[in-house]
């Protein structure tokens, strides 16, 4: 079994058709179909059934389709790190993070890293917790920028720092005189939440309810920006993360610490235990935790 036999049969899983395969191949049809049929006979089972004009995966294709693709992602990998070692002149990050990090966090570590490793291609996948795992695990990322609990032992966890949640207020709210804030000061308020599915909301919640209080939950947003400009328009209070404190915003909305226990979150970098970050992810990795842990 030879790499170049694996790639034609990701090729033709892919493309249905031994045309169209062996052009995406570069390589002759015939020579693609003997490939594909000396594979089938090393193996012992058929991989494709033949119709007249396209083929379609049997069973054990199927099955070997998964295996192949580990292989070739391997085999990728090994060459992409080898080439990288050399002076992280050429490469590729794929970095996952929330939404609720994204705009506060990234700016400052991407453009040092960009200005230090100019040839490396980095890109960005913005996504909650649940769909980063995901793509983690099926290697579409190097690693993850994401809150804990992940509840996943097939992760490897670097924590880089804990943050405080803060409660966000209308600037005519009467919260902003008080002298202490507690979490039973949210008896009886409108909050403004993250929506389901994001690890924020959840969070906020859990603290709710670990204290015993149960306010009233008003809107749900997918973004941030929006549940404080909400806060802003004096429509309910929330509890935002301290980097996204809106400190530039006109009339923008109080921040107050609350009394312990204070409520925080923890901010970790994630990758899987089976696939370690190349030699550029790791360079981003050092930074993350570098930057992250200056004063």
């Amino acid at each position: 079994m030879e790499m170049h036999q694996l790639r034609y049969m990701v090729a033709l899983a892919r493309t249905g058709n031994f045309s169209r395969a062996a052009e995406q191949c570069n390589v002759a049809q015939p020579s693609l179909s003997q490939q594909i049929q000396k594979l089938e006979d090393e193996l012992g089972e058929r991989l494709f059934d033949r119709m007249k004009r396209q083929v379609r995966l049997t069973p054990h294709g199927t099955a070997f389709l998964r295996r192949a693709l580990r292989i070739l992602e391997e085999v990728d990998a090994a060459k992409r790190e080898a080439s990288e070692a050399l002076d992280l002149q050429h490469g590729s990050v794929a970095l996952g993070v929330l939404p609720t990090i994204a705009p506060y966090l990234l700016p400052r570590i991407m453009a040092r890293f960009s200005a230090q490793f100019s040839g490396v291609d980095l890109t960005v996948h913005e996504d909650t917790t649940a769909q980063l795992l995901k793509l983690l695990h099926a290697y579409e990322l190097d690693f993850a920028l994401v809150s804990e609990p992940l509840h996943d032992d097939r992760l490897a966890v670097t924590e880089l720092f804990t943050e405080e949640l803060l409660l966000a207020l209308p600037p005519q709210h009467p919260l902003n005189q008080k002298r202490t804030i507690t979490p039973a000061d949210l008896r009886d308020e409108k909050l403004i939440v993250m929506k389901t599915g994001h690890c924020l909301g959840d969070q906020v919640l859990g603290f709710c309810e670990r204290q015993e209080v149960k306010p009233r939950i008003s809107f749900r947003s997918a973004q941030l920006e929006t549940v404080q400009e909400l806060v802003r328009a004096g429509l309910g209070l929330s509890l935002i993360p301290a980097m996204a404190r809106g400190t530039g915003r006109q009339r923008a909305p109080g921040y107050r610490s609350f009394a312990a226990p204070r409520p925080e979150r923890r901010i970790v970098l994630a990758w899987p235990r089976q696939r370690p970050p190349g030699r550029a992810a790791a360079e981003l990795v050092k930074l993350f935790v570098s930057l992250s842990r200056s004063p």
